[in-house]
């Protein structure tokens, strides 16, 4: 097929504007319209004025030719009426013959594209030799007919064995063959295909990219005489496209989460199977636990853990769990050589390397077999100078294409997004560790034994990410078998707070100690945090954090009496649910909150049944934005009536309705259900202010014990009632109390009217006396005084012989993590 015919048939079909006649002296004889309208002169003006003065040229087409007449086309500046220039396409035709012709008929068309495509032969010659696309040729059976010089390059193929041949003989791939039905439509349809196919060509093993565009070739008369299609290689900037757009996936997939595990995991799914059949991600095991790896690059063999692996085999991915999973590469290993460089490296399965490590497991060797891997590529993990592990790309023969350079860069720019995420994961877990660990050593591991009271308890840190706060809940065992109960509210959040609330509830338990009333432990502790801000704004006086503000209620509640004796600092008042199921809020007198100072705190005492629930928490429990704290108080009280299987249900049945979205604030919430002692578990006895009444409380003490059947503790219970008796009488005042409880332990107390509390001290070779409280330390397990409104109380514990002890089982472990 003649291009350069097919050319000059294109360019005869180009529209003429205007036309015309002159005679064979070059005056215009003839002017149409078309003239008129695209040079400005009427024909009145026209007619009888030389053509080429009028137009304003030299020389137009000559209609006649020393071998005969024929046409003549060229492109010519053709002077407008206005004066301007228009360069216009002119094509002569001769009137008559030879030198006997007539004049001619000039044929105006429209401006030119490229006036030098209407030269003959040139539009040919540059699509034969200088276009920038590939052309080919096809007939209407979609055989090649003729190829360019571009398309010969680009294919490999010489001209006779390319023609005949169809596009899939070329080329193979999935593309081609559609590619080929696209051309077959443009065929049937006469509308340009246009797209782009991915294939191997017979000259090249490495796959490219082609855009490909198939245009139908007509005659003259319509016919379809086949169809042309140009082809341009733009595998690099598919390329290039690929890259960019798997970069800006990995920015917006990879680091969603501060988990270790969940980043290796988006990294992997961002690689497989855009980038490679198989990804790995393995890290040191000191990042896992949140310590600091040593900097620069790791010599040596290693031990790595699997955080991530993904693998694409015959269409599917596969996906290892591998939470527990590590490895031990030895110095030579490909994975250890990269740690150790700390650069990057690219493989062949046949490499010493891979060939090596590959020896060293039949199980390796076996799945490097069952993958048909040819091509590694390793990238070490490296962030802020820190080396965290290696990730190992893999390719297999389901990806033709080994990895190449190129491929490295490409590989190291998705690891070091990924590497910034790990670290900034690694960070997070060792601040988060340290947090817990903090939390941990502040709040109740596990509460006390004692049959006081029954008890469930959620903390709920407002920052869910650390698991810190400044709330915090205590359970207190007291002498006598009573109980403390306490809730405080550190103001803030995090470490701060989580820092003042340690300070405040290591103080609460000291004051407890000593066992005063309710208003006066607040009253000192009032006092401390006065202290502590006094203290920490010394130093950090323009940190906000320095500033300690702290709200608490504590409660003593005896399980002898059944009286429960509050107060509170500036803290929400306690809920009760009576056994009959009724709910009301304890006018507990407010107080102002710790720190203030100058302010009275008053205590109230009430009287609870057994079974009657007692509600303690924080304002981050009834708190909201989006209703005012009545609201949260009264959606407590009905939520404290929901029946409930237990206390631990009903406790997170509380949590739930109370915060549906999570807490915007800290919230500790703590659930007491009160008991009573049995009565037959008491015996008192008041002693008379004489010496010779000593043997008869000792001696009833000691039948109380043997109907106890705590025999084995009759001795050193007759010792110590003895000594705390005469010195109540020696020392005191009456009335003088003795009283026995036998619980969790046994309990002894005398009380007296005389409010100077004793001193342990350690007697002279020769003193009389001394010696009596030194030995009550020695023979009990704890001993201690205490204040009442009419003098004080001097006890002791015994610890119960096995099995003999009463009271609920011991409690489990209480984990802050857990319970956030």
């Amino acid at each position: 097929m003649d291009m350069a015919r097919l050319t000059l048939d294109a360019m005869e079909g180009l529209p003429v504007r205007g036309l015309i006649v002159t005679d064979r002296r070059g005056l215009v004889v003839g002017w149409n319209p078309g003239a008129e309208g695209l040079l400005g002169y009427t024909a009145a003006e026209a007619v009888g004025q030389p053509v080429a003065e009028l137009l304003g040229v030299a020389e137009l087409p000559a209609p006649d030719d020393a071998d005969g007449p024929r046409e003549r086309h060229t492109v010519l500046p053709l002077r407008h009426r206005d004066g301007n220039l228009l360069t216009l396409q002119v094509s002569g035709h001769p009137v008559g013959g030879g030198g006997t012709g007539l004049g001619a008929v000039l044929l105006i068309g429209p401006p030119p594209q490229h006036s030098a495509f209407l030269e003959r032969g040139t539009l040919a010659t540059w699509a034969l030799d200088a276009a920038p696309m590939a052309l080919t040729v096809y007939d209407t059976e979609l055989r090649c007919v003729w190829q360019s010089e571009r398309m010969r390059r680009l294919s490999g193929i010489p001209d006779e064995e390319r023609r005949g041949r169809r596009l899939t003989d070329v080329l193979t791939g999935p593309d081609a063959v559609e590619w080929e039905g696209r051309m077959r439509l443009a065929l049937l349809t006469g509308e340009e295909q246009v797209g782009e196919v991915k294939g191997t060509l017979l000259a090249e093993p490495a796959s490219r990219v082609l855009s490909v565009s198939a245009t139908p070739l007509r005659d003259g008369g319509g016919r379809t005489l086949g169809v042309c299609t140009t082809v341009t290689d733009v595998t690099q900037a598919s390329r290039d496209r690929e890259r960019l757009a798997l970069l800006n996936d990995a920015s917006v997939r990879i680091g969603s989460t501060l988990d270790v595990a969940q980043t290796g995991r988006e990294l992997t799914e961002v690689a497989v199977p855009r980038f490679s059949n198989f990804a790995r991600v393995d890290l040191l095991e000191a990042l896992l636990r949140g310590d600091e790896p040593a900097p620069g690059p790791i010599p040596g063999a290693v031990r790595l853990r699997r955080i991530a692996e993904l693998t694409l085999f015959e269409g599917v991915t596969e996906t290892r769990d591998a939470a527990d999973d590590s490895d031990v590469y030895l110095a030579d290993s490909p994975a250890a050589l990269c740690l150790a460089s700390g650069r990057s490296a690219v493989y062949r399965t046949t490499d010493p390397e891979i060939r090596a490590w590959a020896a060293e497991s039949p199980a390796r060797q076996a799945k490097i077999a069952r993958y048909d891997t040819h091509s590694w590529m390793l990238v070490p993990v490296r962030a802020r100078g820190t080396t965290l592990g290696v990730v190992m790309f893999v390719r297999n023969r389901e990806n033709l294409d080994p990895f190449e350079p190129e491929d490295l860069s490409l590989a190291e720019d998705l690891v070091a997004r990924a590497a910034v995420c790990l670290d900034n994961a690694r960070r997070f877990t060792r601040e988060r560790t340290a947090a817990l660990a903090l939390q941990r050593s502040l709040l109740p591991q596990r509460l006390p034994d004692q049959s006081a009271v029954q008890v469930a308890y959620r903390y709920l840190p407002a920052s869910a990410d650390t698991g810190v706060g400044g709330d915090w809940f205590d359970v207190i065992r007291l002498s006598g078998e009573r109980v403390a109960l306490v809730v405080g509210d550190v103001v803030g959040h995090g470490i701060h707070a989580s820092a003042a609330m340690g300070r405040l509830r290591i103080a609460v338990r000291a004051l407890a100690d000593v066992d005063p009333t309710p208003d006066e432990l607040l009253t000192r502790l009032d006092d401390l945090v006065i202290q502590l801000s006094a203290e920490s704004g010394g130093d950090l006086r323009d940190d906000p954090a320095s500033d300690i503000g702290a709200t608490c209620l504590y409660a003593v509640y005896d399980p002898v009496s059944g009286r429960c004796s509050l107060a509170r600092a500036g803290h929400p008042a306690p809920a009760l649910v009576a056994p009959d199921g009724s709910v009301r809020f304890l006018e507990v007198p407010a107080g102002p909150p710790l720190g203030l100072g100058g302010m009275p705190f008053e205590s109230v005492e009430v009287t609870l049944e057994p079974g009657s629930l007692l509600a303690l928490y924080t304002d981050g429990l009834i708190e909201s934005r989006q209703h005012d704290v009545d609201v949260g108080m009264e959606a407590l009280r009905r939520s404290l009536t929901t029946p409930a299987d237990s206390l631990e249900h009903l406790c997170d049945q509380v949590v739930r309705r109370q915060l549906p979205g999570g807490p915007a604030d800290d919230a500790a919430l703590l659930l007491v259900r009160t008991r009573m002692l049995d009565a037959g578990r008491v015996a008192a006895w008041g002693v008379a202010a004489d010496p010779a009444a000593v043997a008869r409380v000792r001696a009833e003490s000691v039948r109380k014990l043997v109907s106890w059947g705590l025999d084995e503790a009759a001795f050193v219970t007759e010792l110590v009632v003895s000594e705390l008796v005469t010195n109540a009488i020696r020392y005191g005042g009456s009335p003088i109390q003795l009283r026995l409880i036998y619980d969790q332990a046994l309990t002894c107390e005398v009380s007296d009217a005389n409010s100077t509390a004793p001193h342990m001290r350690r007697a002279r070779t020769f003193d009389e006396g001394g010696r009596g409280l030194l030995m009550v330390a020695r023979l009990t397990q704890r001993w201690g005084t205490r204040q009442t409104p009419m003098g004080k109380t001097i006890w002791c514990e015994q610890r119960l012989p096995t099995g003999t002890g009463a009271g609920p089982p011991r409690p489990e472990a209480w984990d802050p993590a857990d319970a956030a």
